[in-house]
């Protein structure tokens, strides 16, 4: 019998029938930018002919669509889709995401080496293509407490996994500049192999020093001006548009055909909510064209350019040789996905059902304290208090002050100028720390909301402006074993168990789809004007970096919770 190599060969040549045949549509030629009317034969997991006549076992009729290659994901935690891999792989795959290169970052600060392997068995299962990058930050800082350190030795057997690339977003820019010990550890074991770049508004010498370290992508670039300032300087852009962060609006203007190659797509974070909504990167793609952005450009971006950048030098075109991950379209215009192949085998809701499920993980990991309305109480101190900015349509959040009132010695809420409580409370059993202080931007007018997604540490984060509430959310969680909870006055009106690792659900994504329009419409109620407020808050005890001047940069406070203003145990 041929070996596979010489059946490919044989289909190519039309010696033999290929095993399947696309016929009466176009390709996107990503080379040459032409719609190029032509067969598409594929034996097994490649395609073997393009721009000639072909015979196949089975032929499929795509008269007036055309072909695209399979979109790649390139930087994304599938933990904050809220969903375990498997349902992931069955929730994006139909949108044309055949590949996703995926951090495994939130279950690894919870579980550590566990989520990692989690990730890592789970990947050989689905049917899209998961790569891993290795958690380089686990924990984020030392100012906080999570669940799990991963030192470089906790690494290294992970490294010639067949799904790994290399070292996932080094988002401790400080560390690297500054040549922190475990810092360079792990920069020094990673040479020569792929490490994810995470340096926001890192710009000048400092970049400089950051990018010698070997670091060569960024998804965290929030301006035209910084995007092409990281790409003068040799970094490969991830265009990011998730549920939180949105970019894409931003960095349009470098999205052209000239720059297209050192372009790529990531969604970051998105949920089941938006993708049933929206889409994918196949939103990104007809967003970008509807606002004038030239196909080609953002189809590069979108496959071979990030195929290229991550050295997946199997996919990305559609042309004999390449990983048959292709993805049928109505037009360019639409990006609407009406069938997709991954490694060759059509997506149907019976090759879903050919996987090998995998034992979920980290179902006790919420073991925080009950806590009290009292422990929610912030001193009043002299002068202004200081309070976290939330910016809409970022993760990233500015250091405010303000002059609150005050109920007896206590510090209250000021909701004429938008200003509620925040706390974190440490869910790893390690310390039972909890810690408080101010948010402005909610638009909470009552209630609390609750979350044991908590970036980068994953413990608990909960706001509101009754302290009663508070407190009920937060005991809550301990309950479903993590998730989201929303509480008004005293009555709990939605929720979502997350209880793998705290951070993913064990139902279908269509469950946690309908959950969670549910959870937002409670908070709505709560008066929030946020697109997506529970990933705003567990966003908030990312760091606070006030008055830095990136281009000159000494060493920098990079506390995760600057704004505290009390805690206790």
């Amino acid at each position: 019998m041929a070996s596979t190599l010489e059946r490919k060969i044989d289909q190519g040549t039309g010696r033999e029938k290929a095993d399947i045949v696309l016929r009466g549509g176009r390709f996107f030629d990503l080379v040459t930018g032409e719609l190029v009317v032509s067969d598409i034969a594929i034996c097994g997991d490649t395609i073997i002919g393009t721009c000639e006549g072909y015979e196949g076992v089975e032929v499929i009729d795509i008269t007036g669509k055309i072909v695209v290659p399979g979109f790649i994901d390139t930087h994304l935690h599938i933990e904050s889709s809220l969903v375990t891999p498997h349902e992931f792989d069955r929730c994006v795959l139909p949108y044309g995401v055949t590949t996703a290169i995926c951090d495994p970052h939130e279950i690894a600060n919870v579980l550590g080496v566990e989520g990692i392997q989690f990730f890592l068995d789970s990947s050989l299962e689905t049917i899209m293509d998961i790569r891993v990058q290795l958690s380089s930050c686990v924990p984020a800082t030392h100012l906080e407490t999570s669940g799990a350190d991963l030192p470089i030795e906790k690494l290294l057997p992970f490294r010639g996994h067949s799904k790994v690339i290399g070292l996932a977003e080094f988002m401790n820019f400080p560390g690297v500049i500054h040549k922190d010990p475990i810092c360079m550890a792990k920069l020094e074991a990673f040479q020569g192999q792929h490490i994810d770049g995470h340096a926001p508004l890192l710009l000048g010498t400092s970049l400089n020093g950051y990018l010698s370290a070997g670091i060569r992508t960024e998804h965290e670039c929030t301006t035209a001006e910084e995007a092409l300032e990281k790409i003068r300087k040799g970094m490969h852009i991830l265009v990011r548009e998730g549920s939180v962060s949105k970019d894409l609006h931003a960095l349009m203007p470098i999205i052209t055909e000239r720059l297209s190659p050192y372009l790529a797509l990531c969604t970051d974070d998105r949920n089941p909510l938006d993708i049933a909504e929206q889409g994918h990167l196949d939103y990104m793609i007809r967003t970008a064209i509807g606002a004038g952005i030239e196909p080609l450009a953002i189809y590069r971006a979108a496959s071979i350019s990030a195929a290229k950048a991550f050295g997946l030098r199997d996919r990305g075109l559609v042309a004999p040789g390449w990983r048959a991950d292709l993805v049928v379209i109505d037009t360019l215009q639409n990006c609407k996905a009406s069938m997709v192949f991954s490694a060759g085998r059509r997506v149907t809701k019976e090759l879903f059902a050919t996987r090998k499920p995998i034992a979920p993980v980290g179902l006790d990991s919420v073991k925080a304290r009950p806590v009290l309305a009292s422990h929610f109480g912030v001193p009043v101190t002299e002068g202004e208090t200081p309070v976290i900015g939330v910016m809409p349509g970022k993760i990233i959040t500015e250091h405010r002050r303000y002059k609150l009132p005050s109920d007896g010695n206590q510090t209250s809420v000021d909701l004429d100028n938008d200003i509620i409580k925040v706390a974190v409370i440490e869910r790893h059993g390690k310390n039972g720390n909890h810690a408080n202080g101010f948010v402005q931007g909610f638009g909470l007018k009552k209630g609390a909301i609750a979350s044991t997604v908590g970036h980068d540490s994953h413990n608990i984060c909960v706001v509101g402006v009754s302290e009663d509430d508070m407190a009920q959310a937060a005991n809550r969680l301990g309950v479903i074993k993590g998730g989201f909870v929303v509480v008004e006055d005293g009555k709990i009106t939605g929720e979502i168990a997350l209880p793998v690792a705290g951070l993913m659900s064990l139902e279908p994504y269509e469950i946690v789809r309908d959950t969670l329009h549910k959870l937002r419409k409670a908070a709505y109620a709560l008066g929030t004007t946020l697109e997506e407020p529970f990933l705003q808050v567990a966003f908030l005890p990312l760091p606070v970096i006030p008055h830095l001047k990136i281009s000159d940069m000494g060493m920098v406070d990079v506390d995760r919770f600057a704004l505290i203003t009390s805690s206790q145990a």
